[in-house]
This record gives C-alpha cells, structure tokens and sequence, in this order.
C-alpha cells in the first residue's frame, strides 16, 4: 500500500455473500495500530476518538486495548512491548509477533493516523446503525399488540443510535458568552479617590467598576484641555472617552451624584468668581454697541467725510472684539447632543464633558436615528484635541482651536450592542477611541443593610476634587498654554517597552488586537493619559514641577490591561469583529440545515455568498468556530495524483444544541 492508493474496503471471507458483511476497513484498522506503535504523538492524537469497540476485526481491538494500557503506564508501545503485553498463547491468536511487524509495514505515514482513525470511528457507526435495523426487524415480530410498548423501545433504539457521539469534542463556548472579566483596579486610582469610590460602590451596591470610572472621568475633566503629557514620539491629552454598560436598575443615576458632586460644587465656584468678569463684559459690550451704532448714524449722516467712516469702523471692529465670556460649566448630562456638545466646546474654551447615567441618545443622534446623518465629527477631533470648525447657516460659524471632550456615560447593554448597527462609528473611529467596561451586575446579590460611607471619606474626596478642579482651570485666560508632563527615564523607557509589546497584538492571525486593530491602536496612548491623570491626582500641589515616574506608570498599565479585556468582550457583544459576525452565520446555517460536514467553498457557495469571494475569506471566522469547539479540522486523506482535496470540516455534535 503507497500513499498513491486509496484505502479500499476488504470484505472479510469466508462469507456465504460477501455483499452481507458488515461496513469495516480492514487496511484502515491496520494503519491506525501500525501508526500507534510507530508514534506516541499519533496515538495521543487518534485516542479521543476510538476505543476498543471500534474494531470490526476482535484481535484488532486487542492490539488497541495493550497498546492503550502501555502508555498509560508510561511504557513504550512498539511491536516487541505490544508482543511481551499480549503474552505468547494470546498473541498466536491473532497471527503472531510477525503480524504486529506487518502492521508496521502497512503504516506509509503515521502523521495520516487521523485520516484513518476518523474512517474507522465512521465505519463502526454504520455497523451499530445495521445493528439498530436488525433490532427493529426484530421488534416488529416480536410484537404482542401493545403498540405503546412498542413505540418506546423502538424510540429508545433510534435515540442511542441518533444520540450526540461526542468521542473528542470538547464542550463547545457559545459565541454569544462573555467571558470572566477583571475587575477595575480601583487601588491603581489615589487613595482619595480610590476610598470613595469603594464606598459608593458598596453603599449603592453596584459594581466598583462604574464608581471608578467616574473617578477616572472626574480627574480628565480637571485635566482635560488643561494639561498635556509628552510620550516622547507624540503627545496625548488628558481627556476620556469613558463608557461603562449596565442594565436597569443598577442605582445609576445615585453614583454619578456622588462621584460628580465635587465637579458640581468647582463648576458653581467658577460661576460665582465669574459673574463680575461676565457683568463688566456685558456693560462693555452694551457701551461699544451704542457707540458702533452713533458712528454708524454719523457715517450715515456724512457720507462724504472719511473721518465719520473710519470712525465706524474702528467702533464696529471694537465691538466685534468686545465678547461676553459664557457662564462657565464643565460638563453636559443626559440631554446632550451633539450640536449642544459642539456649542458648548466653542463657549468653554474647547473644554467640555458629557457625564450622564444613560448616555443612549447622545449616540443615537451621533448615529442620525433622527436626522439620517452620522455625525461624530465632534467625537474624533474632541477626542484628539484638534480643531473644530463648524459652518452655521443663521448664525457665524465657530472655530475651536483645540476642542477638548470627555465622555463619562453609561449604556444599557442593548445600546451597546446597537453601536454595531451604525458602520460609520468603526469606520470612522469612534469605536476605537471608547474604553468600555462592561462589569456584572450584582442585581438579585445585593446587600440591603450596606454600611454608610465614613464622612471623612466623602469630605476628602469632595475637597481634593474640587481643589484640583480649580486649580487646573484657566480661569479669565482663555488662551492659556496647557502644561505639559512628562515622564522620568525608567518611565519613558517603559512606555517604549510597551510599545514593542503591543505591536505583536495586532499581527493578523495570531494578535489577540488583530480584528480591533482600531481600539488597540490607541492602547498605549491610552495608557499615557491615564498616567498623567494619576499622577495629578497624587501630586496635587507640584505635579507640573516633577515627572511621571515608573510607578504611576506601572499602575496605569493595569487599567490599560483591564480596559483591554472589557474592550475584547465588548466588540463581541457589538459585532464588530467581522469574523464573530461570519461564524455566527456559519453556526446558524450548520443548525439549519443539519449539516455534519462542510468544506470552506460550501460557505462560499452558502451562507457566506457575497461574503468570502475567496477561499481566505473563509479563514477568520473558521478559526473562531475551531476555537470556540464549534467545528474541527478533518485530516486530509493521503495525497493521490490530481492534487490535495479541499480541507473538510466537521461540525460538534451538539450543534442542534447551540445555546448561542
């Protein structure tokens, strides 16, 4: 037998009609024990799917069961042990050491040993279903009227030989399921603000991850627009684009009051330290209005003389430029749009955040659910502190020379997966910039007598916050520089190490980034804001005067890692990997249409038509189904002339099953 002959099926004789026996494969059955004894690793590969019953021929499976008790030992399994195991009288029975010798001699590759023993395991299965059949021949005359009795036994017949063989099949992950994630490393925040976000979390019974999160969005309101750190090769700034998903009735809306009670109490200390700047502004504005519009009148008056219109003029230049500054206010809630958010960018000096316990609409608008336009022009540039210009059609345009947003909302878990429905928010960049956190609920775990929060706690918090607020805020200087951190060498160094660690994650394939290349891109930029944010919040009296040192550093590297892992899941739950999106249409398709077996041009000609035009396409929602245990590889049959057949696939057993 060479690799260039096919296995044929060998009747064994003597048989009064050969065409009676049973489905076998003796050379199939001789490879795959002479494959065993050649090599451990193509036994270790073939055991989970055969065992002893498997064999049409008895001293086949004897050979089997040695073979097996060898190596469970931890003994060699080569012809001679085999030979020694079996024992002299038993081994004359079935042909002899020479016949263990000529197993060998049948095996042209043992690296084909699954090829054979998948053909040998599918052969017995056709065996038990003639048994089946000939037991219900059997039923049927053996009937004594009772047609009830009869129904269940032969139920019970066809239900074994229906019923999932799951010989090799790992319990299968649904493709819906989320994973255990981490919990939000709320000691990597100050201690200030790490205490109390602790206590709201266990006074509101919620997860911690939702108080610590607006601890972070807190501090990038302080700091956004205000600071900027140098990376080195770039910079970042201090603003955040902070999603947290939860379902009703998680006490919301009493966590975001606590954690923003200090940015209310600064944003209500810059409007009282405001009101005689915006009074004086409002007076001046009323006097260069009179006096552009009596020399206005006087050119009117005189339209020959050039000293009237030189003299309107200037009065109408000093009016445009006499401004009355807006009421300061640091950040937006749950009515926020996106034209309010753009306005109040250009009226706060490019300085703004968005904080709501349901923040649904504003991506609803964002997504044109009732304009029909995407816009989320004011996300990419708020995001990154560019420019905004906006073109007005009743009124002047506004220019913001470094537009400065941070988000720090919470979506219901169907919103979140809604964001998929808009192309637009992946294509463009929006999904890219949001670090999401998706914690478990503790509905139906709550603690109903939960201790109170320690007045010192609150009060500190609340102190700190809202000192660091009005430190950082330019107050009356709208064209204040940022200050700019940066880090200490050991520091530097490391952020240069996680670039290169980093970079690997997106090789296609292999990364665990490779399919939100567009999220992990912002990874490392991600974790450089949140140093600096760190490190203003440990250093509040001289964080401009001294570096960012490597153990801020290290700390901001676990919230990147915890943002990581929630970002995974939370593209799974949005569908924005293409290849979950594809292989959710192959499994839905295998159920449908009870298929066992498929190879990658069935999909291109199936489910996935207009999807994979070539046979690559296929391969990334493949793997996910191989990975998850919905689907394994079939070992190709040994090479014939004419080329390699297409790679065939097997579907699990319980795939009728799929809870997915």
């Amino acid at each position: 037998m060479t690799n260039s002959t096919p296995l044929h099926v060998v009747r064994p004789q003597p048989v009064d009609n050969p065409q009676d026996a049973p489905p076998h494969n003796i050379e199939a059955e001789q490879c795959v024990l002479g494959a065993v004894m050649l090599s451990p690793a193509a036994l270790a590969e073939v055991r989970p799917l055969l065992d002893a019953t498997d064999f049409y021929r008895p001293a086949h499976a004897r050979i089997w069961e040695t073979v097996c008790a060898l190596a469970d030992r931890g003994a060699s399994a080569d012809p001679l042990a085999v030979g020694a195991a079996i024992g002299v009288r038993n081994l004359a029975k079935i042909g002899g050491a020479p016949y263990l010798h000529t197993l060998i001699s049948q095996v042209p590759a043992a690296a084909n040993a699954a090829y054979w023993a998948h053909m040998v395991r599918d052969l017995a299965y056709a065996r038990t279903v003639a048994e089946t059949g000939t037991r219900l021949v059997q039923l049927a005359g053996a009937a004594d009227g009772d047609p009830a009795e009869l129904r269940a036994r032969v139920a019970a017949e066809v239900a074994a030989v229906t019923g999932a063989d799951r010989r090799g099949w790992p319990d299968p992950t649904p493709l819906s399921s989320v994973p255990d994630l981490p919990a939000f490393p709320v000691g990597c925040l100050p201690d200030w603000a790490a205490e109390q976000a602790a206590c709201v979390a266990d006074l509101t019974q919620t997860p911690v991850d939702l108080a610590g999160g607006l601890a972070l969005a807190a501090l990038a309101v302080a700091a956004g627009g205000n600071v900027t750190v140098n990376a080195g090769a770039w910079c970042e700034p201090t603003n955040l684009f902070l999603v947290m998903v939860l379902p009703p009735g998680n006490r919301k809306s009493e966590v975001y009051k606590a954690m923003t009670a200090p940015i209310r109490a600064a944003e209500r200390t810059l409007a009282d330290l405001a009101s005689p700047r915006i009074a004086e502004a409002v007076i001046a504005r009323k006097l260069a209005e009179g006096k552009a519009e009596h020399a206005e009148r006087a050119a009117l008056d005189h339209p020959d003389d050039p000293t009237f219109v030189v003299d309107a003029s200037e009065a109408r230049l000093t009016l445009e430029k006499t401004r009355v500054p807006a009421e300061p206010r640091l950040f937006g809630g749950n009515d926020s749009t996106t034209e309010k958010v753009t306005s109040r960018l250009a009226e706060q000096n490019g300085r703004y955040a968005v904080l709501a316990p349901e923040g649904g609409k504003l991506f609803s608008i964002a997504g044109g659910r009732y304009s029909g336009n995407v816009d989320i022009g004011v996300f990419l540039s708020g995001h990154a502190g560019e420019e905004i210009r906006t073109e007005r059609m009743t009124r002047t345009g506004e220019t913001i020379d470094a537009a400065t947003l941070t988000l720090g909302v919470c979506l219901q878990p169907g919103v979140l997966a809604g964001l998929g429905d808009t192309p637009e928010f992946r294509e463009q960049g929006l999904l890219g910039r949001l670090l999401i956190a998706m914690p478990e609920s503790l509905l139906g775990r709550r603690n109903a007598r939960p201790d109170p929060i320690p007045p010192h706690v609150t009060a500190t918090y609340e102190r700190t916050l809202t000192a660091l607020v009005l430190s950082l805020r330019p107050f009356g200087d709208p064209d204040a520089t940022p200050a700019t951190l940066t880090f200490t060498g050991e520091a530097q160094d490391a952020v240069i190490d996680l670039l290169e660690a980093t970079e690997p994650r997106f090789r296609p394939g292999v990364g665990d980034l490779a399919h939100m290349t567009d999220w992990g891109g912002k990874l490392v930029g991600a974790v450089v804001r949140f140093a600096a944010l760190l490190h203003l919040g440990e250093h509040l009296r001289d964080g401009y005067g001294r570096p960012i040192d490597l153990a801020t550093f290290h700390r901001a590297v676990q919230l990147g890692e915890y943002f990581t892992a929630h970002a995974q899941a939370a593209y799974d739950a949005i569908g924005a990997d293409p290849a979950v999106n594809h292989a959710r249409t192959v499994l839905e398709w295998a159920r449908r249409t009870a298929t066992t077996r498929f190879t990658a041009r069935d999909l291109m000609r199936g489910p996935l038509k207009g999807r994979a035009r070539k046979v690559t396409d296929t391969e990334p929602p493949l793997r996910v189904l191989e990975t998850h245990g919905w689907i394994r590889r079939l070992p190709a049959p040994p090479s014939v002339r004419g080329g390699q057949p297409a790679t065939a696939y097997e579907t699990h057993p319980d795939l009728a099953e799929d809870p997915s």
